[in-house]
């Protein structure tokens, strides 16, 4: 069956927040770590929602942490939040060739729609299902069987393009296909490694196996 429906991760994927989330990371965990947390160690933070992150870090701490780490984020949000080359006009030609598109995060919703309105992309995407959408988050598929219901689709015509493997793993639960974006912020080893059914090395590897499908 042909590819109709494009299940984007936000983070990572369309939009670079990276810097963002490693500093709102940092900062939040410093004044009860400190010197314990760096660049590097809190990489394996960026994907997860941050209910996971920080309950497995201090559990009797999740929600102050979580406020914590939105406050910082939502604050420096505009500065350092950056745009991919030629996302922007990928999701465009998408869009005005009729392919259904929805996002599926980890964020909440709120802060989701910041960096679609920030970027431009907000446009584009009547459908954005967040953390406080679900009661299961990806990997778990309930999200994804979520913006396939408001799409009016099925995974067997969907694809999901991530950058971690909550994103992956979510597709293949889901039963969608799955493709890993080659600029994730973890690597192409890391990527490769998640086993999607594709890499790509821009958008417009998304737009030749829509079009090919």
């Amino acid at each position: 069956m042909s590819i109709d429906t494009v299940l984007f991760d936000l983070d990572g994927t369309l939009i670079n927040t990276n810097e963002l989330i490693v500093q709102s990371f940092l900062h939040t965990l410093e004044p009860d770590y400190p010197g314990i947390y760096k660049r590097e160690t809190v990489l394996p933070f960026i994907g997860p929602s941050l209910y996971e992150t920080f309950s497995s870090i201090n559990a009797s701490k999740t929600d102050e942490y979580i406020k914590t780490y939105r406050d910082f984020n939502h604050l420096h949000h505009d500065m350092l939040v950056a745009e991919y080359q030629g996302v922007k006009e990928g999701v465009k030609q998408l869009h005005d060739r009729g392919i259904k598109l929805a996002i599926v995060t980890t964020k909440i919703s709120e802060t989701a729609k910041m960096g679609l309105t920030l970027t431009g992309l907000d446009r584009y995407f009547d459908v954005v299902v967040g953390f406080d959408h679900v009661t299961h988050e990806k990997p778990h598929p309930e999200p994804l069987f979520n913006a396939l219901k408001q799409l009016g689709s099925v995974p067997e015509q969907a694809i999901m393009v991530g950058d971690n493997s909550h994103d992956i793993d979510a597709g293949r639960n889901a039963g969608t296909k799955t493709a890993a974006v080659g600029w994730a912020f973890k690597g192409q080893s890391y990527i490769r490694s998640l086993n999607p059914d594709y890499v790509l090395r821009s958008m417009d590897d998304l737009l030749s196996i829509v079009e090919t499908s």
